[in-house]
């Protein structure tokens, strides 16, 4: 899986983190997740769990397994989080980094939200405009 960038840290306060990508949707190990919010192993194991317990999210249906061979050659088993479990530890976990997350993740939620309203509202009013050539063509009666 090729590293792309989740965000970035610089002089607008954002993150830069290395992910993978695959299935339409991102994918961190716990040791990326104690990266990218700067907390220690057990707190990420800790907020990981709770969002499982609380059930949150499946972990079935939000966990990968992969084997990964460590620097002395031992072969390993790793978990892969998907992007929803890194989005609810984002807004559970109390850091910097993680304030900056929530910051970004917001902000990409709010484009997206009024980009599909004013995509749809264009939609709906080029269907309308269409529907109303169709009743003045048909002698004045609006279809539906």
């Amino acid at each position: 899986m090729a590293g792309h960038h989740l965000f970035h840290v610089n002089h607008d306060h954002t993150t830069d983190s290395d992910v993978s990508l695959k299935d339409e949707t991102v994918w961190l190990t716990q040791a990326q997740m104690v990266e990218l919010f700067q907390r220690d192993n057990r707190t990420i194991s800790e907020h990981v769990r709770n969002v499982f317990k609380e059930g949150e999210l499946s972990e079935q249906a939000v966990v990968r397994k992969s084997r990964t061979t460590a620097v002395d050659g031992k072969i390993c088993q790793t978990n892969y989080y998907n992007l929803d479990v890194v989005i609810s530890v984002g807004y559970r976990v109390k850091s910097l980094r993680g304030t900056q997350f929530r910051i970004w993740a917001t902000q990409i939620l709010k484009e997206h939200l009024v980009r599909g309203y004013t995509l749809n509202q264009r939609r709906l009013a080029e269907k309308g405009i269409e529907e109303l050539k169709q009743a003045l063509a048909i002698g004045g009666q609006y279809p539906g």
